[in-house]
């Protein structure tokens, strides 16, 4: 830790440091003038750094390139880029104070087939110009429920782009744009440490009630997507449906989740779908609350925000999301192909998660490396009840075309005890995520889950 402390970025007067779940007043409407002036609409600052390695902010990648078309998956925009220097064990002492601890140490470990190519910083994060409206809008309605648990006067996207404490931070990513509607199909693995492995592949179908041009918060029943998984394979899991209603004060109303098992051909409730929970067919190397990261109730830990820093983060995985890609091209032993990996320097929100006095979870602490630019957590840090660092994980997000969202093309937690590790969103051989599938939320009901199970 004494690494992050010692580089956290100057001029963060504003944040207050060290709260970790006391609910603060919405900011002043001179205050939330500087969006969309010094700051972006979603509160990154909008200039480039000192040194112009990290360049100002003008819009992102709003418009598709060249060569792409509708339907299409999205191709690289910078084809022509070339990694700037490559971060390795025997030159990490040059990049430590922009490395996160849990890089350090998987280059450490997994050295040198774990390397970090580092590239020219695009702020490629944009979003559509009703969202940017409703940030503006959040920042001076939008407020923490007691004990921070959920917000209120807020919608369609992060609520807090003028961040106070670490709380808000972590609801800006649970609540950050992500489009209104998608469906794509991807696959999970967990390779052994010889790198075998065998895919599992899912059909995802989101509804983002929350986010919803027109929607008020009062209409949406304290919803904020509504999630239905199908596995197409392998055989054996086939037809195992999952379904879950991601509420928006977990602690008023819980969140619900069914499970529809094939073999027993019945649809049953999942009440223990959250928190620490194995997420399924991880082989227990990742809990249900990092699935995306991290979702769901923020309760069981305090939260503290300990500011910005720069850092090289992974970003722009275009070469990761590319269609010629294929998962033998990624999965390696003990990580993935690294030569497929960019990362940028960017700034980031440092926050601190402690487990409260009294809960139980498999993590003690966890540190989360938040995008200025998105409110994507872009890295993360899991550590066991000793203090000691067990796993790292990592978003490698793009910005797509179809919908302006930045959201990830590939997560992975590496478990540095087991040498192992869970991935998600190998894509290759799947058609372009559809933004715009037509759902209407009846279809997320209980029973219309089991009509389409026994179809």
């Amino acid at each position: 830790m004494s690494g992050m402390r010692s580089h956290i970025v100057a001029g963060a007067a504003a944040v207050l440091f060290g709260l970790s779940g006391q609910a603060l007043a919405k900011v002043s409407p001179a205050e939330a003038e500087r969006l969309g002036n010094e700051l972006t609409p979603v509160g990154a600052e909008r200039s480039a750094n000192e040194s112009g390695t990290i360049p100002e902010w003008t819009g992102g990648l709003s418009t598709p390139p060249a060569g792409w078309r509708e339907g299409e998956i999205e191709i690289n925009p910078f084809p022509d880029d070339k990694p700037l220097f490559v971060i390795t064990r025997d030159n990490l002492d040059l990049y430590r104070d922009k490395l996160s601890d849990g890089h350090i140490r998987m280059i450490e470990q997994y050295g040198p087939d774990f390397f970090m190519p580092v590239y020219q910083s695009r702020r490629t994060a944009a979003f559509p110009e009703h969202v940017y409206e409703k940030s503006v809008e959040n920042a001076t309605s939008a407020e923490l429920l007691d004990n921070g648990n959920g917000v209120r006067d807020t919608i369609m996207t992060s609520p807090f782009p003028i961040p106070r404490n670490g709380l808000e931070v972590i609801w800006n990513h649970i609540l950050r744009y992500r489009g209104t509607e998608i469906s794509f199909r991807s696959a999970s693995a967990t390779p052994q440490t010889d790198g075998s492995y065998n895919p599992v592949v899912n059909e995802y179908d989101y509804f983002f009630a929350y986010s919803r041009k027109g929607a008020e918060l009062e209409e949406i029943d304290n919803k904020i997507f509504y999630l239905k998984t199908n596995t197409i394979s392998p055989s054996s899991l086939a037809g195992t449906i999952t379904l879950v209603h991601e509420t928006l004060d977990q602690i008023r109303s819980p969140r619900l989740a069914w499970r529809y098992d094939s073999g027993s051909r019945r649809l049953r409730r999942s009440p223990n779908l959250a928190y620490e929970t194995d997420l399924p067919n991880s082989s227990s190397l990742r809990s249900v609350d990092q699935k995306d990261m991290y979702n769901g109730a923020p309760n069981q830990y305090d939260w503290t925000l300990k500011g910005k820093r720069e850092m090289y983060v992974p970003y722009n995985a275009y070469k990761l999301h590319g269609d010629s890609v294929e998962a033998d091209d990624v999965i390696r032993p003990k990580h993935i192909n690294q030569k497929l990996t960019r990362y940028e320097l960017h700034r980031v929100w440092v926050v601190e998660a402690t487990l409260r006095t009294g809960i139980s979870h498999i993590y003690a602490r966890r540190v989360f490396y938040v995008d200025e630019d998105s409110w994507q957590i872009l890295a993360s840090e899991e550590y066991d009840q000793e203090g000691n660092l067990w796993r790292v994980s990592e978003a490698h997000n793009i910005s797509y075309y179809s919908e302006p969202v930045f959201w990830t093309t590939m997560e992975m937690t590496y478990d540095l005890k087991a040498g192992r590790y869970y991935i998600d969103g190998l894509d290759d051989g799947f058609k372009a995520y559809d933004f715009s599938p037509g759902f209407r939320s009846n279809e997320f009901t209980a029973s219309a889950a089991r009509r389409a199970a026994r179809r």
